[in-house]
């Protein structure tokens, strides 16, 4: 056998000499106390009770806010309208914020919709076209399907048609209103029998990125608005004799901007309906104003690197270069070495993430800060998941000093490929290509699976590492960091004492007599 018992009890007797089980404990006690005080040290900010995202069908916090313009219809029905503009206006950056300038953001919107009411987080589909996506079918806030590339314009109107079977709701494009083509279709359980139907737009807000450090960047908003212009607007299975109702679904009418150049709201002339919005329909793009709770883990690069340190110096304990038994260690040894102390730090790193995720929590709420809700699943996937990648870079900076034999060379090549990396794309440092690289190719990437943070391709917003977002899935990441560790952990059992080196089992056999 590669490990006996008598290995790891020998491994474990040297793991507790003073000062390296002393360090694991510190390295937990990082985690734990710097998450604790970022719990304590956060408050809300609002007087009273804080403003909170609305939730969608499905609990989960949503993004609905747009003009609308609209009538009812019943259980079986259908709205067709012709598009023949979109446009659209967005603030100068800085330092000219009172000016605008013509143009539309990527994921601009306006359309036709089924809605279930006019409440936020309500069901809905809509029948879209965007500003740089071209036409879209989406429906309660997740979903996205695309249709047809392209915009529109008085030469090339766009042709929009949805359609209502009970639950079932079915959008249509055409460029002439005489051929259609099938978006895509959406199932909304417990549509009631009388919806809402109609034209809306709506504009989120135009992401710029500004330069910093050594080609980092951050993130700056700006104020935008969509205005879609419809005729030849039908409407089967309406309401008979209803009008047209206009509505601001969330707050609309409050920016300087809107009240100063051009309020959101709808204008009717000569049988036409120019509809002007602002906000967004969609899941929430980061936080949404939360906290997620890889924030309490803010301990984690001084932990990281204590481990790290301290598993170098374990690895090659016993190397005539360090203090120890004399040798360095044997297959069999460096083997146990690596699993002892791989599980006790999983079993300090468990303990520490166990107690600061669920009381960070806690205490932020209780604080009146907002927390992003996450499933039970992915609570339990980042606290045994961030153990086990510290465990596992643990285990890899033991194979290091058993391969390398010099502690000091292993604690550097250890920190430069795990710690760093995991560092410095944690800031707006480093161009966000440069920081993704890193994090797809270094064993830090392991780290993904801390990331609760869903990136979606439907909402603007700036998923790169110094925001949270990691470029690989958290198994893909955890796979190369598993693939890291097994690496070097081969390469160390696979080498042989150097000439003159004494063998590493009968020189501590000897110590420990």
């Amino acid at each position: 056998m590669l490990t006996n018992r008598e290995s790891l009890l020998r491994e474990w007797r040297l793991l507790r000499r003073p000062g390296r089980l002393a360090a694991l404990i510190t390295a937990a006690l990082l985690v734990l106390v710097f998450g604790l005080v970022y719990a304590f040290g956060n408050h809300a900010s609002c007087q009273g009770v804080c403003p909170t995202d609305p939730t969608g069908p499905d609990g989960a916090p949503v993004s609905d806010q747009f003009y609308f313009v609209h009538r009812d219809l019943g259980e079986n029905g259908s709205i067709t309208v012709r598009m023949a503009s979109m446009t659209g206006t967005i603030t100068y950056p800085p330092p000219h914020h009172d000016q605008l300038v013509p143009g539309l953001t990527p994921w601009a919107k306006a359309g036709i919709i089924v809605k279930d009411g006019v409440r936020q987080g309500s069901s809905y589909a809509a029948l879209m076209l965007t500003g740089s996506h071209g036409v879209r079918m989406q429906y309660d806030y997740r979903h996205d399907i695309a249709g047809s590339a392209g915009g529109a314009s008085a030469q090339s109107p766009r042709w929009l048609r949805l359609t209502r079977s009970g639950s079932t709701i079915t959008g249509y494009e055409s460029a002439d209103g005489g051929r259609w083509t099938k978006v895509g279709e959406a199932l909304l359980p417990g549509l009631p029998a009388t919806v809402q139907v109609g034209l809306f737009a709506a504009s989120p807000g135009d992401l710029t990125l500004r330069p910093v450090g050594l080609g980092g960047a951050t993130e700056e908003v700006r104020f935008a608005q969509a205005t879609g212009r419809f005729d030849n607007i039908s409407l089967d299975g309406a309401a008979a004799g209803g009008g047209w109702s206009k509505d601001a679904v969330g707050e609309m009418n409050k920016t300087d901007w809107e009240k100063l150049h051009n309020p959101s709201g709808a204008v009717e002339e000569g049988g036409t309906i120019a509809v002007s919005g602002t906000g967004d329909i969609g899941p929430v793009g980061g936080t949404g104003g939360a906290v997620s709770v890889e924030r309490l883990l803010a301990g984690l690069p001084f932990a990281l690197l204590v481990v790290l340190v301290t598993a170098a110096r374990f690895g090659c304990a016993g190397s005539r270069r360090e203090p120890g038994p004399g040798a360095p260690p044997d297959r069999a040894e460096a083997a146990a070495r690596a699993v002892v102390f791989g599980v006790l730090t999983f079993v300090t790193g468990l303990a520490a993430m166990a107690v600061v995720i669920p009381v960070g929590t806690a205490v932020l709420s209780g604080n009146g800060v907002s927390v992003l809700d996450v499933s039970p699943l992915t609570a339990v996937r980042v606290v045994a998941g961030t153990a086990a990648a510290l465990a596992l870079a643990g285990v890899l900076a033991v194979a290091l000093g058993a391969l390398l034999r010099r502690a000091w060379l292993a604690a550097a090549v250890a920190v430069t490929v795990v710690a760093v990396p995991y560092a410095v794309t944690a800031f707006p440092l480093l161009p966000d290509g440069v920081s993704q690289w890193l994090l797809r190719v270094t064993p830090a990437a392991g780290f993904a699976v801390q990331q609760t943070l869903v990136a979606y391709p439907q909402v603007v917003g700036h998923y790169a590492p110094s925001a949270g977002y990691f470029p690989l899935p958290w198994w893909a990441g955890f796979g190369v960091l598993c693939t890291c560790a097994a690496a070097v952990l081969a390469l160390a059992l696979r080498r042989r004492p150097r000439h003159g080196e004494p063998d590493g089992r009968a020189a501590r056999q000897a110590d420990w007599r």
